[in-house]
């Protein structure tokens, strides 16, 4: 705030105030005690009790107007009056300290009494003007711990130079020279509106002031802060008046301590004011001041034991401050002053930010008016009350103590006031010692307004206290009959405001809707348990329609790292420890637009959608996609344990995260030798543990692994290296030789490439590598930071290339944040565990296979078991059985070969099973349905897109749909041409690729334009948000002029012959302008029969094939898509 002009000349210009009135008060104070008492023959201390009470007076008389003018006035204007007025008095006292006149000194020290009473008003009146509702608490604190260093330093600077030689001559030309500064120093303070310019002022500052107060006595919370406000002055004034007499009497030391006692109470005030801002985060509440109510009796009754004994020294001289601070008992003195202090800091910070922030902005100066009156007339109290109990024989640590003892009655009164403050300051307090509760984004709450409804994860036993400790206000949560019996819960419960809620009774949320019409906040965890798989689960509906009806906002909050505690859930399905870190994120508050024609059951079930997006977008914008693939797997090395087994395969070596990070830092110290950082490395490997390690070995050494699909023949596999500039390919000679790829390594070698096979690294690896490398793995963190200069997420991790469907494959260039965020935006809908265990055997060089099938379990603490290919339709049921598999990804083509061979038991534990590429058959949906027990959850992606863009869910299944777009992606559709019902899909999000590489510019990234990615589909979005695909744009076929989508005829084909695999292509026709051309492996296929069951099913003619091509085997890329680069060779030899 001090580099703003909001901020930084009202500091300068009230700090130069402060530091002038104590100046000039101290310096008259020792000059009357000194001097002039004597000359003029008056008694001093009654000279004294004078000046204090003509400075005083002004605060009654004066504040009433001054309240009035400052709302006024624009207050920036009204304080350059005050300053000028501010010069004018200061040079009169000069005069007065030149004569040595007391009379005048009087007259100027009442004026300065009005001087303050006409700037405290603007003062404290133009903070919420020029400051943002988060800067209120600092700017008060930085105000109050000003002030206070501004009085230390007026006072020691009053007191030690008057009574020099030629002091009061220096003195006078500071005041003069402070008062001109602060009067320059004002005129840089920004205008501000006038808070109610149509005021008429009275100035009968009698009714005036009673009607001040009586108005601030009619808001309860104004004129609680206002007491505790001047409570604070009375307590301090006794302190600050009795000083000099307790360090002479009672602790028997020179003056020289009592200034060391000033210091460190207005330190100590200065550095409480900090610290409260601090603890409170900018937030304006009363959460800690009970706590500093607390600390002021403590440390005060404390003081009073610590001078039970005599610090003076045995010959009864005044001590100085040597000897003063070489005993403990002195220490205790200044170390409980200190801590007196800083309490008050505490306490008096957010009185003054709620004081100003609750009154009414047309009211508010008066307010602050009618505080400066009950403040001086505590101060009145105070003096009086001292001088009292001095005459009655109290020493004045006896007066101390009286304080403490009244002080403790004030603090249990605010206790009293603020029940929940107290212990939500304690549980703040519990939960930061023990779990570091990180704190994000808290200004969003403040954005939701009065009338929300938050909506938070639910992770463990420990969010509802999390939440209600660290939103500033009192929140009532929503709690299920049920569970509000547990004993936990029930101990929650008397500390919060609750409601039970049984969720088969429809009057118990009709009592929440109108709960929250009164503009309360109301917290439920739309779950309705907590999780016991530590993702997102099911999300009741109830919760959004709640909020439809009340016209709520709605404030997500995510939860993370209460899962790992022994209070989830999740005990046995992960590394669950008594203190992991915990952080509480508040989102943006969000609307529920909801069209008004939808009515009944079905507004309800669209405002549960609504929620259910609005929590897995908070889940995945919440998460850490910005950061590069290896600091993610430490990250989750260090969540789940070094020793959590991750990776499988057929040679049955099972690899934990420990053997993981260690052999990529083994062997990538290997693989790196000969390349630069950034440089792509061609890999060319089937699904191994191996192949993990060479992809997490280059991660860790920055260098981007190319993926090489073998599957696509030796052509295009050396376009890929050249496309890329690969210059070096790391492969294994027993999968060269068991996939009879010597020809394809030989072209690769031929275009200059080096390939080197790992078995001939594994010999290169000495013992000292081993040990070096296990070293490094254990401050892995620390290693991979300085040993990479480059760290940044938008740089490519990986390179891979397309299937060749429609021509030569390109490079896609993926970034660190475009694989991290397919990830989250995955994890945010389906609801993984570390107990699941996926089986992976689409291949790595697919994005499916990688992102999916690999990144995304290991980096979740998922096991995964890898096998080399998905072709072996026996094996791999087998597998699935064998490794009691949880989720599976595949193709349909895969997924149907599975179903043939498969057992009816091998899928028994399987959960999930997810298919994408290729457009799912409605037969495969029943063969798995009805032979296995299993939905088939459809996705659909690109490779771009790395690759996931929507995906069907156990919550949201559409068959025949590919899901819902996934939370973070943008989309348009663009109309085509002919097409009269869908568009060109194009989307946007963090997972679109850094770009492509060209065989014709090879090396070079091409970044999609504007960052948004042409899908080349055709599709359709339906009133649920559920994506059909209609066919790619460049396969449809205009027949006749009508467009007529191959993947629609395709799918009319498998429907009549659901047991075998089709493709249908065009071709040029001189009548129509293209024909369709079935191709298939089903031996029987007859044109007449597919006519027959079009007219049957009401399909038109001209979607039927003209002729049909029948083959043994139809062509496959290693993906599972089809190869229709090479279907179309075949039709066309076949016309």
């Amino acid at each position: 705030m001090f580099q703003t002009r909001r901020f930084l000349p009202f500091f300068l210009t009230q700090f130069l105030g402060a530091f002038n009135d104590n100046v000039f008060k101290n310096a008259m104070v020792v000059l009357i005690a000194w001097r002039l008492a004597a000359t003029a023959q008056m008694n001093a201390q009654i000279m004294i009790t004078v000046a204090a009470g003509v400075f005083i007076l002004p605060f009654f008389l004066f504040s009433a107007t001054a309240g009035q003018l400052a709302d006024k006035f624009d207050k920036a204007r009204l304080i350059r009056y005050v300053k000028v007025a501010e010069i004018i008095i200061m040079s009169t006292g000069a005069v007065g300290f030149y004569f040595g006149n007391v009379s005048m000194l009087m007259i100027v020290l009442f004026l300065m009494g009005v001087q303050s009473t006409f700037f405290g008003p603007v003062k404290y009146g133009i903070l919420p003007d020029q400051l943002k509702d988060d800067e209120l608490m600092g700017g008060n604190a930085l105000v109050s711990a000003g002030t206070f260093l501004a009085i230390l330093a007026g006072t020691i600077l009053g007191t030690e130079v008057v009574l020099t030689e030629h002091g009061l001559t220096v003195i006078s030309a500071v005041v003069i020279a402070i008062a001109a500064i602060g009067w320059l120093s004002s005129c840089y303070i920004p205008a501000t509106p006038a808070a109610q310019p149509d005021l008429e002022v009275s100035y009968n500052f009698v009714t005036q002031t009673w009607k001040i107060l009586s108005h601030a006595a009619g808001q309860r919370d104004v004129f609680l802060c206002i007491l505790g406000i001047s409570w604070f002055w009375l307590v301090g004034a006794t302190f600050l008046a009795q000083f000099p007499t307790f360090t002479k009497d009672v602790l028997g030391a020179k003056v020289q301590v009592l200034t060391i006692l000033l210091t460190t109470f207005s330190v100590g005030i200065a550095i409480g004011s900090l610290l409260c801002n601090r603890l409170l985060k900018g937030q304006v509440h009363a959460t800690f001041v009970p706590l500093g109510a607390l600390g002021i009796s403590v440390f005060t009754v404390d003081l009073f034991f610590a001078t039970l004994h005599p610090i003076s020294s045995t010959t009864g001289e005044l001590i100085a401050v040597g000897e003063f601070l070489s005993t403990f008992a002195g220490w205790r003195v200044v170390v409980d002053l200190l801590l007196v202090a800083i309490s008050g800091g505490i306490f008096i910070v957010p009185l003054y930010a709620i004081l100003q922030l609750r009154s009414d902005e047309k009211h508010r100066a008066r307010n602050i008016a009618s505080n400066n009156i009950m403040n001086a007339l505590f101060m009145v109290v105070s003096a009086g009350g001292t001088v009292l109990m001095l005459n009655m024989g109290f020493s004045i640590p006896q007066v101390f103590l009286t304080i403490a003892v009244l002080n403790t009655a004030v603090g249990v009164y605010i206790t009293k006031l603020l029940p929940g403050a107290m212990v939500k300051a304690l549980i703040a307090w519990l939960m930061d010692l023990c779990y570091r509760v990180e704190v994000l984004d808290l200004e969003n709450y403040h954005k939701a307004g009065d009338r929300v409804l938050i909506v938070a994860n639910h992770q463990s036993f420990l969010d509802a206290p999390l939440i209600a400790a660290y939103v500033p206000d009192k929140l009532t949560f929503a709690i299920n009959t049920h569970i509000a019996k547990q004993r936990i819960i029930r101990f929650f419960l008397s500390l919060a405001e609750t409601f039970s809620v049984d969720p088969t009774n429809p009057f118990s949320m009709r009592s929440l809707v109108a709960h929250v019409k009164e503009n309360r906040r109301l917290v439920i965890f739309p779950e309705g348990r907590i999780t016991v798989t530590g993702s997102l689960m099911k999300v009741y509906e109830g919760p959004g329609m709640i909020a439809d009806k009340a016209d709520a906002m709605i404030l997500p909050v995510r939860i993370e790292g209460a899962q790992y505690t022994p209070f989830s859930r999740l005990k046995g399905n992960v590394r669950t420890r008594w203190f992991p870190k915990i952080s509480v994120r508040f989102m943006p508050p969000v609307k529920l637009n909801i069209p008004e024609e939808i009515k009944g059951r079905k507004r309800r079930h669209y405002a549960g959608n609504l929620l259910y997006d609005i929590m897995s977008n908070m889940v995945f914008e919440s998460s850490n996609y910005r950061a590069t693939l290896f600091s993610s797997l430490l990250d989750a090395r260090k969540i789940h344990g070094g020793k959590h087994v991750v990776f499988d395969d057929i040679q049955r070596q099972p690899a934990d995260y420990d053997k993981l990070v260690a052999g990529s830092f083994i062997l990538g110290k290997k693989l790196i030798r000969g390349t630069e950082p950034g440089e792509c490395v061609g890999i060319l490997l089937p699904n191994m543990v191996a192949t993990a390690i060479t992809f997490f070995g280059l991660q860790a050494f920055h260098r981007v692994p190319a993926m090489l699909n073998f599957s696509t023949g030796a052509r295009n596999v050396v376009l890929a290296c050249e496309t890329a500039q690969i210059k070096v390919v790391y492969s294994s000679r027993r999968f060269v030789e068991s996939a009879k790829l010597t020809e394809m390594v030989g072209g690769i070698e031929d275009a200059g490439v080096k390939v080197v096979y790992l078995e001939d690294l594994r010999k290169s690896i000495s013992a000292f590598d081993k040990l070096l490398g296990f070293l490094r793995s254990k401050m892995a963190g620390i290693y991979y930071h300085f040993a990479n200069d480059a760290h940044d997420p938008d740089a490519p991790c990986v390179i891979l290339f397309t299937s060749g469907t429609e021509g030569a494959p390109k490079g896609v260039a993926l970034s660190h944040t475009n694989v991290q965020a397919n990830r989250f935006q995955v994890s945010s809908r389906i609801d993984f565990g570390p107990s699941d265990i996926v089986l992976n055997a689409l291949p790595m060089f697919h994005s499916f296979g990688l992102t999916c099938g690999t990144l995304l379990p290991v980096l979740s603490g998922l096991r995964t078991f890898l096998y080399p290919s998905p072709l072996h339709y026996r094996i791999v049921p087998e597998l699935a059985y064998d490794t009691n598999a949880t989720i599976m990804f595949g193709t349909d083509t895969f997924l149907s070969g599975y179903a043939r061979y498969a057992h009816p038991y091998d899928f028994y534990c399987m959960r999930y099973v997810f298919a994408g590429a290729e457009k799912v058959r409605d037969e495969t949906r029943r063969v798995w349905s009805e032979r296995f027990g299993l939905r088939v959850f459809e996705g659909y992606g690109a490779t771009e897109t790395a690759p996931a863009l929507t995906m069907n869910t156990p919550m949201h299944n559409r068959p025949g749909a590919v899901g819902r777009l996934l939370p973070g992606i943008l989309y348009r559709i663009e109309p085509m041409p002919g097409i009269d019902k869908g568009g060109r899909l194009i989307v946007s999000g963090p997972n679109v690729m850094a770009g492509y590489l060209r065989h014709e510019n090879p090396g070079v990234l091409e970044p999609p334009e504007d960052h948004w990615y042409d899908t080349g589909d055709i599709v359709t979005i339906d009133e649920d948000d559920y994506v059909h695909i209609q066919g790619r744009a460049k396969r449809f076929a205009k027949i006749g002029g009508e467009m007529i989508s191959l993947a629609a005829v395709e799918s009319v084909v498998a429907a009549l012959w659901p047991e075998n695999t089709h493709a249908v292509v065009n071709l040029p026709d001189a009548r129509k302008g293209e024909r369709l051309v079935l191709v298939t492996d089903f031996q029987d296929a007859k044109r007449d029969a597919l006519m027959a069951y079009a007219r049957s099913n009401g399909i038109a003619e001209l979607s039927i094939p003209r002729s049909i091509v029948i083959v043994a085997t139809v062509p496959l890329l290693g993906s599972g898509k089809m190869d229709y680069v090479s279907i179309m060779k075949l039709a066309e030899d076949a016309a």
